[in-house]
């Protein structure tokens, strides 16, 4: 292994400078890493879309990387790296096969594909990702791995990881799901998401609006439990009680609780808004007296994961700063986590696999774990310690709030000037009077609750979490980069990602339609699943229109049989899954699943590097 010493310290904010990076594939795959390997610094080489290649519009799609530390280093994108190619020809077999269609339906009561080219998306930010941790791995003088694949199905079964562990837990949910769920629709027609993260905010809320006592205390629990169930149960004098009162009244209201509102935005809306960044991220060297270069630490030995010997601590709550975590400890970093005495209190969220929560292990199993009160002066010492020879600092606190602790990126940079201070926000501070800065919220605010659905159906923000997952995956790719960064400058490096660049980042088609006066939204029943006998039959997107055109025929065929006759007929489809608890034993995904140490479902790995 060579000696890794003091690297050359150059004027860079980007550190993919003075690498060039070939591109081919379908768009669904390579556009958005494209713009995130740009806004990097790499010169990127894309292949004309389109065209007579059978490649070039199903893929796989292809990365190669040239210039200085990157020669030789690929990635592979494709549907399929799971499931059968017959079964993940597209964004929409994949959605159906690896259960996406079913989470997101909950709310309707029926699986519905999302309008949005989500499993791709989020493949996309994995295959940077990959090429990252390729180059940082090569930086630090490793020899390994060269050569990245990932597939829209690993993407796919990566973002369900949580509802998958819960559907395979021994224990039942502590809200049953059901159909039903936010948004809300005021007297006026406004529709809007409402934000309560504890149950007096939630009450005071619908009291101001003279709701039933019954239904406000009926209402919490499915409420609170919606970010884990992708559903909400509600009792409907809820939403009659909102349906009477004005928008005025109900912002009015909130005001008084304590809650938030916000009223979804329409795609057309938010493209006439600032033109957004070209990155969802901001990386920013440190500088001063008190940043002297310094080299990172060398990988420990041959055949180490790419990020072994790097330690990252990890201050995280809910899904988007644990899940980014989650990931740089799968690529071999010692990940610490920060708790508040007694422990993280999710730890026990039902469902239970051996006593502890099923979902919290699909984030942070793995992960070590040190408790700390870091609102005493003893407490932020003891984390200002740790931070001293860490790798990385990760945290999604309340904007401000680490700042008023002490232990904001300057002050930790003060201890180690090496550092990696990563923050996963919710808006960045870039979209001023914006509400709470939460899944919902930001798709209600982005227009996300408009491009998920099709025309035909109301706009409705996804029930799933799609922007803390997204945005866990982003940070992840930030820290990459991050570190990366520091290999090129010397210095420790100040890192911000954003739930509101996620959302950017997957509504950037829509949103480029709205732009040029197209509609941004897609046409009616776009990745609507058509029933069969007994479930639920999914057409790739090209064979919609003509599937489609014999809804009797299939709804007499089991689906086994649907699924044979369309492919008979040149049309790809699968079966849509429509029971996680099922899915471990699906023949498509054979194999595929781990448990942990506590019983746990494990979901595959996202990348396989070789």
């Amino acid at each position: 292994m060579k000696t890794v010493g003091p690297p050359t310290v150059i004027d860079a904010h980007r550190p993919l400078e003075e690498v060039d990076i070939r591109i081919s594939g379908p768009a669904a795959l390579t556009a958005p890493a494209l713009g995130h390997l740009r806004a990097l610094g790499a010169t990127a080489h894309p292949s004309p879309p389109g065209g007579t290649d059978a490649a070039a519009r199903s893929g796989p799609a292809h990365f190669a990387a040239t210039g200085p530390g990157a020669d030789g280093i690929t990635a592979h994108t494709a549907w399929a790296d799971v499931l059968p190619a017959a079964d993940a020809a597209d964004e929409a077999t994949v959605q159906a096969a690896a259960g996406m269609m079913h989470v997101h339906g909950r709310r309707d009561g029926t699986p519905r594909g999302l309008a949005v080219d989500y499993a791709a998306t989020c493949a996309s930010v994995l295959t940077v990702q990959g090429l990252l941790t390729a180059l940082l791995s090569r930086a630090r003088g490793g020899s390994g791995a060269t050569d990245i694949a990932t597939g829209a199905d690993r993407a796919a079964l990566l973002t369900l990881s949580q509802y998958l562990a819960a559907a395979n837990a021994p224990e039942a949910e502590a809200v049953a799901p059901a159909p039903g769920g936010p948004p809300f629709t005021a007297a006026c027609g406004t529709r809007f998401e409402l934000e309560a993260l504890e149950p007096a905010p939630w009450a005071r809320f619908w009291r101001e609006l003279g709701a039933p006592e019954q239904a406000v205390r009926a209402g919490w629990p499915a409420f609170q439990f919606r970010y884990a169930t992708a559903c909400a149960p509600l009792p409907e004098d809820l939403h009659r009680t909102a349906n009477a009162a004005t928008w005025t009244r109900i912002r009015e209201a909130a005001t008084a609780s304590g809650a938030e509102v916000c009223a979804l935005y329409a795609l057309a809306e938010r493209a006439a808004e600032a033109v957004p960044p070209a990155a969802p991220w901001t990386l920013a060297p440190f500088t001063g007296e008190a940043a002297p270069p310094c080299a990172s630490p060398a990988l420990p030995g041959a055949g180490a994961l790419p990020l072994a010997g790097l330690t990252v601590l990890e201050a995280g709550r809910r899904i988007q700063a644990p899940l980014a975590a989650h990931l740089l400890g799968l690529l071999g970093a010692d990940v610490v986590r920060i708790e508040p005495p007694g422990g993280d209190p999710l730890r026990g969220m039902p469902p239970c696999t051996s006593g502890v929560s099923a979902r919290w292990l699909a984030l942070n199993r793995g992960k070590r774990a040190v408790e700390i009160d870091v609102k005493s002066p003893a407490g932020r010492a003891e984390l200002r310690e740790l931070a001293s020879g860490a790798d990385v600092f990760l945290h999604n606190w309340a904007p401000g709030r680490a700042e008023q602790w002490g232990l904001g990126p300057d002050r930790l940079a003060s201890v180690n000037p090496r550092l990696v201070y990563a923050y996963t926000s919710g808006w960045a501070g870039r979209l001023a009077g914006a509400p709470m800065g939460t899944d919902f919220m930001v798709q209600a605010r982005t227009g996300v609750g408009e491009a998920a659905r099709p025309v035909d159906e109301p706009p409705a923000p996804s029930l799933m979490t799609l922007i803390d997952v997204l945005g866990g995956l982003v940070g992840t790719e930030a820290v990459l980069a991050g570190l990366l960064l520091r290999e090129r400058t010397g210095r420790g490096v100040r890192v911000e990602s954003s739930l509101l660049g996620a959302a950017e980042t997957l509504t950037a088609p829509a949103l480029r339609r709205a732009a040029a006066g197209r509609d941004p939204r897609r046409p009616a029943g776009f990745r609507r699943p058509l029933q069969t006998a007994d479930g639920w039959v999914a057409p790739a997107d090209d064979a919609a229109r003509a599937a489609g055109a014999e809804p009797a025929r299939l709804r007499g065929m089991a689906t086994d049989q649907a699924v044979v006759a369309l492919r008979a007929a040149g049309r790809s489809a699968t079966a849509v899954t429509t029971d996680l608890g099922r899915l471990p034993e699906d023949p498509r995904l054979h194999g595929a699943f781990t448990r942990d140490v506590h019983g746990s479902l494990v979901a595959p790995s996202p990348w396989r590097f070789a």
